[in-house]
């Protein structure tokens, strides 16, 4: 064998383990969408394909507004249809009763999103536009805040409510570098690694954010004995082997096993109560999804951690799209 010969070898070898590597890499990276992300408080990540393939036929379009299909009608983008991926960071604001209010958010959404009829509808509406890093960021007023808007990519689009660009920035220049798979805010890195397996939705961090009251977090009506600063780490996966419901999974990291005791014993509690309360209630999508919900939730404490456990049946999130059609804008 010639030296040249060999070279070649070494070379192509060299090339092969690279792109093995990468691909390992890549396979157990975040979503790109999460990636381009910067850095927050929280991540919320919402993987819509696969929910629309388990659910399709319990989940129902919502009543358009008159609004809403103005929008349809001038950019061709319907929500329902043509978002796949949404990826939301969220960012505490340092004045809870300020114009900006408890938190702001910044997002990449990814799907059919983009296109010429949406850049004209978006001309239209800003007040403002800015150039960088060779993308147009479209400033729009929405009541106290202002919404800044970026075409990203072919399929991506960038939003941000923040009081400044500084958010929408860097995730244009994140999009310049997302090939390199393990690249992502700092809060990604750290946490990732612990959501489930094929987890078509899962979230990070302070994600009690947007759901926080008087030091509180309520959800669903529940108020849950959760600081709204929690570290928490929650996800949700279809179960196997036939998917037919998500299984929801919610880790609170407490600061020390004493208080992580306290905890479980709180929302142990706030289940037995909860589910009390909704025993009489009538029949219904919506009564008996939650119901089943909370029938199947089960509470564990792991040293520092407070683990809540619970199946979601396909008719739960039907409830979800009724309640959405019976509330007064109608819009998705």
């Amino acid at each position: 064998m010639s030296r040249r010969t060999r070279r070649t070898l070494l070379i192509l070898a060299a090339v092969l383990v690279f792109l093995a590597v990468a691909i390992l890499l890549r396979s157990k990276a975040p979503p790109e969408a999460a990636r381009l992300l910067p850095e927050s408080d929280g991540i919320v990540y919402i993987n819509l394909k696969p929910i629309r393939t388990f659910f399709h036929k319990d989940l129902k379009p919502p009543e358009r507004a008159p609004e809403y299909q103005q929008f349809v009608d001038a950019t061709g983008i319907d929500w329902e249809r043509d978002l796949d991926q949404v990826a939301i960071a969220l960012h505490r604001m340092p004045d809870s009763n300020g114009p900006n209010g408890p938190v702001a958010y910044s997002m990449v959404l990814v799907g059919k999103l983009t296109g010429t009829r949406l850049n004209a509808w978006l001309e239209a509406q800003a007040t403002q536009r800015e150039i960088y890093a060779g993308k147009t960021i479209y400033s729009i007023p929405s009541a106290s805040r202002t919404v800044r808007v970026a075409q990203i990519g072919y399929d991506m689009l960038a939003v941000a409510n923040t009081p400044t660009p500084e958010q929408i920035h860097s995730i244009i220049d994140r999009h310049r570098t997302a090939a390199w798979p393990i690249s992502g805010s700092t809060l990604l890195n750290q946490r990732y690694h612990e959501v489930p397996l094929l987890s078509v939705a899962w979230g990070v961090g302070q994600i009690g954010l947007p759901f926080s009251e008087r030091d509180g977090i309520s959800i669903l009506g529940l108020r849950l004995p959760l600081q709204p600063d929690s570290t928490i780490v929650a996800s949700l996966a279809p179960t196997l082997p036939v998917p037919g419901s998500l299984r929801l999974k919610v880790e609170e990291i407490a600061p020390s096993d004493e208080k992580a005791a306290s905890q479980t014993a709180s929302v142990e509690m706030l289940i037995v109560l909860a589910r009390g309360f909704t025993a009489p209630l009538a029949d219904n999508a919506a009564n008996n999804g939650l119901k089943e919900l909370l029938k199947t939730a089960e509470v564990t404490q792991r040293h520092d951690r407070v683990v809540i456990t619970a199946t979601l049946p396909s008719t739960f999130l039907a409830s979800l799209e009724a309640n959405a059609d019976s509330s007064p804008a109608g819009t998705p």
